[in-house]
Formats: C-alpha cells, sequence, structure tokens
C-alpha cells in the first residue's frame, strides 16, 4: 500500500507478534491491571501513555495478554474514555504546532501544504468516527477550535 498523500510506498518491515497469553513471569493479576490503567486514564492520561506506563512501571508487557482485551476497550467499559480519540488529538496538536510556526514564518509554502494535507487527514479521520458515533455529530473542524482543544 502507498502512503496518502505521496507517490512512494510505506515504511515496511516486520514487527514482533505480541503473545495471545500472558508470560509466566507477569505477576499481576487482570484486575489489578484494569485498576491500574483507569486511574491513570481518569488522571488525565491518554491510552498510549496509559500502555507505556503500565509496561515501563508496573511490569506488564502487552495490556491485552493479561486481560484478554484491548486497553481502549477496557477504559471504555469503566467510562474512562476522552472525548477526542487519540489519534485525532494528536493530528489537532501537530496542526497547531503547525499554524504557530506558519505564523512567524509565513512564506513557508512547503509547511503550507503540510498543514492542508493534515487538515485533510483531520477531517477524513473525523467523517470515520462521526459515522461510528465516537465524537458527536455536531464535531467540525476548524483551526480556531483546534487550537482551544489542544490547550
Amino acid at each position: 500500500m502507498s502512503r496518502i498523500h505521496s507517490g512512494r510506498k510505506g515504511r515496511a518491515g516486520s514487527h514482533r507478534p505480541y503473545p495471545l497469553t500472558k508470560p509466566e513471569w507477569v505477576t499481576t493479576t487482570p484486575e489489578e491491571v484494569v485498576e491500574q490503567a483507569v486511574q491513570l486514564a481518569k488522571g488525565g492520561v491518554s491510552a498510549a501513555q496509559v500502555g507505556l506506563q503500565l509496561r515501563d512501571q508496573h511490569g506488564v508487557p502487552s495490556s491485552r495478554s493479561v486481560t484478554g482485551k484491548r486497553l481502549t476497550a477496557l477504559l471504555a467499559e469503566h467510562g474512562v474514555t476522552p472525548e477526542i480519540p487519540d489519534d485525532l488529538q494528536a493530528l489537532l496538536k501537530r496542526v497547531v504546532h503547525l499554524q504557530q510556526h506558519l505564523e512567524a514564518h509565513p512564506k513557508d509554502l512547503a509547511n503550507r501544504r503540510g498543514l492542508n494535507l493534515m487538515e485533510s487527514r483531520i477531517r477524513r479521520l473525523a467523517r470515520y468516527y462521526r459515522q461510528r458515533h465516537r465524537i458527536p455529530e455536531t464535531w467540525r473542524y476548524s483551526a480556531t477550535g483546534a487550537a482551544l482543544q489542544v490547550e
């Protein structure tokens, strides 16, 4: 498959498959993992950061192998889902950073094109999430709204 906005192929390579069973050296129970994940998510940490903290600080290589469910599904069961999904939030953060750059450097046309491509990616992803009812039907992308949502 090719990339969205370029004529080149994407980065390819093999990834280590995660085992579906819990490794025998992991001593935490699924209840403890869920409790720690919910506590971290209530503290305002994104789902990706929750997974990293579980791995680095609590010795859980994969919450899916321990609990049998994906981390976002576990958080959704406990009502700790963010208003905007993590990937959309990350794109909004990148757009705000690019907007600030373009205010300081208005003739940077390469980055202006990058901003246009990123905004179209946000609109495409927002349409996907609206269809699956992950964001409200009335949510629309705007440059000023992105700056407010990131802060």
